[in-house]
């Protein structure tokens, strides 16, 4: 268990700091003319982006191999109320994942009508997620 919890660990870090940079990069694309330094820009967005995909599906499967684990652990077929939560907060953040591929496919045709402002706060929205999910994994609140 300690094994799957290791590696769940890192795929999570892993993924997060793709959520985190990514939309760093669209910050810097608002900002941009069309041009060079978009296509490079661009570039870096699309490869980030499925490498941050690529960390994001073990990083679940080790969750859901620690949440079966869980589930059938001595204390019975019980999940505690912080574990749900968590989850809530995970498929959020599987959310935001989806959101990231929705607003490059817009960048990449040409589409984009926010400005950077929104872009920054958008970058925000991780930090929150993993803050409250760190938060229940930890302290257990419920």
């Amino acid at each position: 268990m300690l094994w799957v919890k290791a590696l769940h660990i890192v795929f999570i870090t892993s993924w997060f700091a793709g959520l985190f940079y990514l939309p760093r990069i669209f910050v810097n694309l608002a900002q941009e003319t069309p041009g060079p330094t978009t296509e490079r820009l661009l570039l870096m967005a699309r490869k980030l982006y499925r490498f941050m995909t690529m960390l994001a599906v073990p990083a679940i499967v080790f969750g859901l191999v620690l949440t079966w684990l869980q589930y059938h652990s001595p204390e019975g077929m019980k999940l505690p109320g912080w574990l749900h939560a968590k989850l809530t907060f995970v498929v959020l953040a599987l959310g935001y994942h989806h959101a990231c591929g929705s607003l490059l496919k817009k960048f990449e045709r040409g589409v984009n009508k926010r400005g950077h402002v929104f872009y920054r706060w958008f970058n925000e929205v991780p930090v929150l997620l993993l803050l409250a999910i760190v938060i229940l994994v930890v302290v257990k609140p419920f």
